[in-house]
């Protein structure tokens, strides 16, 4: 788990970088960011179950937004018919952009997902006699 760890707090550093010219860095950074540290810390064996969780259910909420946005997932693969979304770095269309949130979110969701469900089976072993 301490290369998987490592290997997506890289990864989520990143993609923290890559929102300086994003219409909304100041919301995704920090959400980037966020899960960085808890791979960081989960890398280091100190894994933060309450704050996983927490960052599970926001951002699965938001994910849902997503889906349903105006010019959100569903728009992209109904009104646009699931276009290519990694064309281009520039997102000039707005499904673009959202549909990529919302898979940002996904990969996110799984990671944070596979952590907690780690952490449990870690402090289930540990606790056997």
């Amino acid at each position: 788990m301490k290369i998987f760890n490592l290997f997506f707090c890289c990864t989520f550093v990143l993609f923290a970088a890559l929102q300086y010219n994003d219409p909304d860095p100041y919301l995704w950074i920090p959400i980037y960011l966020f899960a960085a540290f808890l791979c960081w810390k989960a890398s280091k064996g100190d894994f933060h179950p309450i704050a996983t969780l927490v960052g599970i259910a926001f951002f699965t909420g938001y994910a849902i937004y997503k889906i349903f946005d105006p010019n959100g997932l569903l728009d992209w693969m109904n009104l646009h018919h699931a276009e290519n979304i990694a064309e281009t770095m520039k997102a000039e269309k707005p499904w673009v952009e959202e549909s990529r949130e919302f898979f940002g979110l996904l990969i996110i969701i799984v990671v944070l997902s596979i952590n907690y469900f780690q952490s449990r089976k870690k402090n289930k072993t540990e606790k056997l006699p």
